[in-house]
Parts: structure tokens; C-alpha cells; sequence
């Protein structure tokens, strides 16, 4: 079976979703026949790298309500990472245009490591507030899982991979995304959203019968 999720390294409910995806994985009857392949989708291709300014303030300025709106918003949203057992701290995460981390996914899933730097990045950006736009950054988290320094860095002071991160962009719109994660089970079966264990894991059964 063939697993597609679209998704965004700044997205926390894309990071939930993960988890719970990987908890109904781990239940799956056909596990071992299961190939993931993730996709890149910027919820906001023209965000600005911001390191100083808190993402609470941030995100209260781009949606037009207080700040005590948005610390109350990442509290909640804490809460359920919690409930997964994922650590997060939103307080102090850094607001950053996830372009070039998209790249380095793309980099990473031509060596068959596109979950591990998946995983990396959503670590670094969630729970360790790293700024996944800094090229010295990218480089150390690709490094971590296993890519070779020169071919990040080769990649990171060209535009290689921006055209696989707009394909991938481009189908998401052609099938109707309309935000992330997005999850299509062998082309068959789609769920939307950081659902369930129970959700994904009927999602695949059913996609597996179909």
C-alpha cells in the first residue's frame, strides 16, 4: 500500500497527525507492505523568516485577534502534542518561511530518508524552537539523519528541488488540499486532518479491501 500525506514542517497538527498516523500504522494487519511517501505544502509560501518576534504575536497579528487569543490557541494546542507524546514549545518557536526545509525533505527522499527528516524537522522546529530557514540549521538537521554535508549545502546555495516542491504543491491543488496533513491511502481513500488512530487505521483496511 501506498501512503501520500501533504503536509508542512510548521504545521503542529501535521506533526499530531504523524503520530497518530504512526500509532494506527503500528496496528495495521499489512505494515510491512506500507510505503510512505511524504509531500511538500507551504501553508504560506510568502511567510518571513521573523527570529525576534514571538510566534504568539505573530500569529495574533496575521489573524487580527489579541495575543492572549493566541497563547491560549498554542496552550491548546500543547495540550493535544501532549496527548501524543510530543513535547512542544510554541512559546519560544521561531517564525520561519519553511521553503528551503521543503527542499531538503525533497533532498532526503531521493536517499529513502524522507521520514526521518520529516521527523527531524518537525523536532527541530515544535520542541527544540530551532529556525528551520537558517541554511546552517538545514544542514545540521540533514546531516543528523544521514545526508552527506556537501550535497545539502550544494543544495541549499542553488534552486535545486523547487521544482519538486512545486509539483507536489501543484498536485495538492489539482486534488483538492485544502490544508494539511492530507492523507491518500493508494490513490483510493483520502482523510483530511491530525484524525485518529482509529480513523487511519479503517482508512487503510478499507483502502487495502478496495
Amino acid at each position: 500500500m501506498k501512503v501520500d500525506i501533504w503536509s508542512d514542517v510548521r504545521c503542529p497538527f501535521c506533526y499530531i497527525g504523524k503520530r497518530k498516523f504512526e500509532t494506527a500504522l503500528a496496528q495495521f494487519e499489512g505494515k510491512d507492505e506500507v510505503e510512505v511517501e511524504w509531500h511538500s505544502f507551504e501553508l504560506d509560501p510568502n511567510a518571513e523568516t521573523l527570529p525576534n518576534v514571538p510566534a504568539a504575536e505573530y500569529l495574533a497579528n496575521r489573524y487580527g485577534r489579541p495575543v492572549e487569543w493566541a497563547e491560549e490557541m498554542q496552550a491548546g494546542v500543547t495540550q493535544t502534542a501532549a496527548e501524543v507524546g510530543l513535547v512542544f514549545n510554541l512559546d519560544r518557536s521561531v517564525v520561519a518561511n519553511s521553503f528551503d526545509a521543503h527542499r531538503l525533505i525533497q533532498l532526503a527522499k531521493t536517499e529513502g530518508l524522507g521520514d526521518q527528516i520529516e521527523e527531524a524537522l518537525f523536532l527541530a522546529h515544535f520542541t527544540n524552537a530551532r529556525d528551520i530557514s537558517d541554511h546552517d540549521t538545514l544542514i545540521e538537521i540533514g546531516l543528523s539523519v544521514g545526508l552527506e554535508q556537501l550535497s545539502i549545502a550544494a543544495m541549499l546555495r542553488g534552486t535545486d528541488f523547487t521544482d519538486e516542491v512545486r509539483h507536489d504543491e501543484q498536485t495538492a491543488q489539482q486534488i483538492g488540499v485544502k490544508g494539511v496533513p492530507f492523507f491518500v491511502f493508494d490513490q483510493k481513500l483520502a482523510v483530511s486532518g491530525a484524525q485518529a488512530p482509529e480513523t487511519f487505521l479503517g482508512a487503510m483496511r478499507q483502502a487495502a479491501q478496495a
